[in-house]
């Protein structure tokens, strides 16, 4: 990935100092690389041989004369947020995991009714102000990524407050919308907000399948609208889906379609099994993934993959309790959204306490290539659960 900064003036920036460590950002190269120094160097050095990696092969979604945004599940480069990311990085090396990334389910409401929505039953939705505690003590925690999800957050009055709430200086803000509220108006007051990037998930290029998997009529086409709106306010937009054994040939034509919206990254993320026997994608899936995301990246023009099958694949590992916590709309924390297991509540328990409860779990020790929902042994602990109970289901009951 070429440093293409017209006022580039051929300078190391230096990105992090602290005790034992120092990287700075080499703008001398071909390729915007990032160079380590110190007594942690060693311990930092994996991570930025994956991240150099990734910035010398693959084209990034975003660049301009003062940053470069890799992917847009990263911070740009440089940036604040993105030095937090390589401290975290070089503490998870050291032992001690950081929930880089916090999700929050801020509302039930939703105008559509998709039958794979993780999103918690019963009634209400948090306060503002505990979600506005939930944020702060994350990012004191050191996560740089938060994200507004399920239902759908547009329909949250308040969520133009929670987007300008969190700390721009410490992370980035992501949200997820099946597009139902999207207009001019509300796009450019989501851009004033602050917020990173808009993300629209499209499950194909048949508007009625899309319709089908959103049970709503027109679906389709409020999500491109949506898409075209976002990307007129001057908001980074991702389009999003889901991968899964029916539409893995899709694939292709649907980064097609991303191309003509004009969309910044095509984000793949694998479909999880809720139970034992669901249809989980197979390993030769995983490849056309892979290889998809190789070509596609390494060829110019055109939004760039993003692709779990090889974040939490090749490059870390299942992030689900490492470096991940999902925060759910009545306060429950899991390791990530697929999960069914909770370990406590924001509005009981401190997010930091919940944290610490959730790594002494050894479920989330060890790298893993897959998600922890797609092997057998987890689904045989999430067959415990009883079939009358709500989920996330209190850990403590299965482990008892």
């Amino acid at each position: 990935m070429k440093a293409d900064h017209k006022n580039s003036d051929n300078k190391d920036i230096a990105l992090v100092s602290i005790p034992g460590l120092s990287i700075k950002m080499d703008k001398k190269a071909d390729f915007v690389q990032l160079k380590a120094h110190g007594p942690l160097k060693k311990a930092c050095a994996p991570f930025l041989k994956k991240i150099n990696q990734r910035l010398k092969e693959e084209k990034p979604a975003f660049v301009d004369e003062d940053k470069v945004i890799a992917s847009t599940w990263l911070p740009p480069i440089p940036s604040k947020p993105f030095n937090r990311l390589l401290v975290a990085e070089t503490q998870i090396a050291l032992g001690r995991y950081i929930p880089e990334t916090v999700s929050f389910e801020i509302t039930r409401n939703c105008k559509c009714n998709c039958e794979h929505c993780v999103v918690s039953g019963g009634e209400g939705d948090l306060d503002i102000e505990t979600i506005k505690q939930a944020i702060d003590d994350v990012l004191d925690m050191g996560a740089m990524v938060i994200v507004f999800t399920e239902g759908d957050p547009m329909l949250r009055e308040d969520i133009y407050e929670l987007i300008d709430y969190v700390d721009k200086e410490r992370a980035i803000v992501n949200m997820y919308t099946p597009g139902t509220e999207m207009t001019p108006e509300n796009a450019r007051r989501l851009k004033e907000a602050g917020l990173h990037n808009l993300l629209v998930s499209i499950y194909s290029t048949e508007a009625e399948k899309h319709d089908a998997v959103r049970r709503l009529d027109g679906a389709f086409d409020i999500a491109t609208n949506a898409i075209k709106t976002g990307l007129e306010a001057g908001l980074l937009v991702t389009m999003a889906t889901h991968v899964s054994p029916k539409n893995i040939d899709e694939l292709p034509a649907m980064y097609e379609f991303a191309r003509e919206l004009g969309v910044h990254e095509f984000s793949l993320w694998e479909s999880v099994p809720k139970k034992k026997d669901d249809p989980i994608i197979s390993n030769g899936d995983r490849q056309k993934v892979l290889e998809m995301y190789h070509r596609v990246n390494s060829t110019k023009g055109g939004p760039r993959i993003f692709a779990n099958t090889y974040f939490e694949g090749e490059m870390l590992g299942c992030m689900a309790g490492q470096r991940w916590m999902h925060v759910c709309v009545d306060g429950l924390v899991k390791g990530c959204p697929y999960i069914p297991f909770h370990y406590g509540n924001i509005q009981e328990t401190s997010i930091k306490d919940i944290w610490t409860k959730m790594r002494k779990d050894k479920a989330f020790r060890g790298q893993r290539s897959t998600c922890l929902m797609q092997e057998k042994e987890y689904l045989q602990l999430v067959e415990k659960i009883p079939e009358d109970a709500s989920k996330p289901y209190d850990i403590d009951k299965i482990q008892a």
